[in-house]
């Protein structure tokens, strides 16, 4: 059976970095390694910090019926 998602092996990832270099250029790659790089480790800052707090069960809110308005005793002429 063939597998459903088959990743680039050995040549073509050599093609795949030619194209990315003709791309966005030499100059720019660095930039970019260095954004996903620091997008990765906000990634992963946000992740620990939501494993160290224990998820807390909120209790759910019934909303309160509205009241109806009382009848004002004002008449106007």
């Amino acid at each position: 059976m063939a597998p459903l998602l088959a990743l680039p092996e050995g040549g073509e990832w050599v093609v795949i970095l030619i194209i990315v270099v003709l791309l966005f250029g030499a100059k720019k790659l660095p930039e970019l390694t260095r954004s996903a790089a620091q997008a990765m480790k906000e990634f992963k800052k946000v992740q620990s910090d939501s494993e160290d707090t224990p998820a807390v069960a909120a209790a759910p809110t019934v909303a309160a019926p509205p009241t109806a308005a009382a009848p004002t005793t004002e008449h106007k002429p």
